[in-house]
């Protein structure tokens, strides 16, 4: 492996970017006509133009990108998240084409990938899973509804191929599922170029709580713990933390070897996140495996001191877990990540527009800040709101906190509105801070008037 073409866009191409210099490899970056002046197109070693800005145009068209791999000469592919990261379709193209496509083996992105395969294969090895529907036909709302109505309401649309929170949307009566699926169908197939979907059992005020494995291609299996990422809005992750707060650490630490343990009997590779819901009733309850890198795997990189991307890196190209990582990781003092979006903090509208101020805080021990913008840079409509992500890491979770904040008070954003107000409000929370955050529980601990006031 020499050369690595990035597809993908942002704070992730730029994170990427950074691993393949750390490695000493060579990089060709894609971009579409609206990312055109975002810094990492210059600073990579080759810049291609793969289409407009659409993403069905640029950075979903699979022909453009294995033509930009022809074009330069690279030999892997990395595809960061979302966008074609967990299609098993594109994934097979790039292996046949006889590149490295830097993630699984496609034959477990079709397996674990398709959310329901991957439901029915770990129940196969004893993980409690609510209720679920395999995919279902999109245009037979009988079917749907007949579906819904054995799962029992509340029901959950998800997309089959693809996270994030984009197409997912709980249904609470038969009147609006029509409408519902409609939707959430138009949203993956324009997120993911897949619009097939299918229902859960709906879990009233679970935590959310995903395990970050790496493995290799002989048979071992690395776990680097747990992320809890329940402060979420319409299930879209706000703000992730590593280790989870306030669970018993021996419970998550059986889990978590017992994940580990189900990906080594499996042969499962490179790298995956086992998301699972809690409650402290019920215990864990399996919900997915993300076949990718995750955007919140900065935080386990400052609680382990393993670079995540690296090591996905490696283990593509064939290196065994043991000379990736030589050492068996421990958690180091706890991370904090927020997600800035350009959106406004009170109606949770998109914000896109040109960035006229766009000044980060100073270099300073803890903190780590992605983005793939700088000023004057416009922030676009085509895409995910994210401008940056801010990961502030101290040796206890108070402190994690208080870093978070200070970070997020010296950025100066102008040009558009961000959702720092927001975030502010929910770090200094009665109930954040007491680490008993449920996907459902931020609505209830901001206040309009006092997100005005941060404002």
């Amino acid at each position: 492996m020499k050369k690595i073409l990035i597809a993908n866009r942002g704070a992730a191409a730029m994170r990427i970017l950074r691993a393949v210099r750390a490695l000493g490899l060579q990089s060709v970056v894609v971009y579409s006509e609206a990312d055109a002046d975002l810094p990492y197109v210059r600073q990579a070693d080759e810049s291609v133009c793969i289409g407009p800005a659409p993403a069905r145009d640029s950075y979903l068209n699979q022909d453009a990108l294995l033509d930009a791999m022809a074009r330069c000469g690279a030999d892997a592919l990395h595809p960061g998240y979302g966008f074609l990261s967990e299609n098993a379709q594109f994934a097979r193209r790039v292996e046949a084409a006889g590149h490295c496509f830097i993630g699984p083996s496609s034959k477990w992105i079709d397996a674990l990938g398709n959310k329901t395969s991957a439901r029915a294969l770990m129940q196969r090895h004893g993980l409690q899973a609510g209720g679920s529907t395999g995919i279902l036909p999109r245009d037979d709302m009988v079917a749907v509804h007949r579906a819904a109505e054995a799962l029992g309401y509340p029901v959950l649309i998800k997309p089959a191929g693809g996270g994030g929170g984009i197409g997912m949307i709980p249904v609470h009566d038969p009147q609006s599922l029509s409408g519902c699926w409609e939707r959430a169908s138009a949203m993956a197939g324009k997120a993911f170029a897949n619009p097939a979907l299918y229902m859960e059992r709906f879990v009233p005020s679970p935590r959310h709580i995903e395990f970050q494995f790496l493995a290799d291609r002989f048979g071992n299996v690395l776990s680097l713990f747990e992320r809890d990422c329940s402060t979420q809005r319409r299930y879209q992750k706000v703000i992730e933390e590593a280790p989870a707060p306030a669970i018993d650490r021996e419970v998550v630490a059986a889990m978590a070897d017992r994940l580990a343990a189900i990906l080594g009997e499996i042969g499962y590779d490179v790298i995956g996140t086992v998301e699972m819901l809690y409650t402290p009733d019920g215990g864990f309850s399996f919900l997915e495996v993300n076949t990718r890198l995750q955007v919140e795997h900065a935080i386990s990189e400052a609680v382990t001191g393993v670079d995540i991307v690296q090591a996905q890196i490696r283990l593509a190209a064939g290196e065994k877990l043991s000379t990736v990582v030589s050492k068996k990781p421990v958690v180091t003092g706890h991370a904090i990540e927020a997600r800035v979006y350009a959106e406004d903090p009170v109606r949770f509208l998109p914000s896109p527009g040109l960035l006229k101020t766009f000044e980060l805080p100073g270099p300073r021990p803890g903190l780590r800040i992605e983005t793939g913008h700088a000023q004057g840079n416009r922030v676009s409509s085509h895409y995910d709101p994210m401008v940056a992500k801010v990961i502030a890491h101290a040796s206890s979770r108070e402190a994690a906190i208080l870093e978070l904040t200070s970070a997020l008070k010296d950025m100066r954003v102008e040009g558009i509105k961000t959702n720092i107000p927001m975030i502010l409000q929910v770090l200094r929370s009665d109930r954040f801070r007491a680490g008993t955050m449920t996907v459902d529980g931020l609505q209830a601990v901001i206040s309009t008037e006092s997100v005005k006031e941060l404002a």
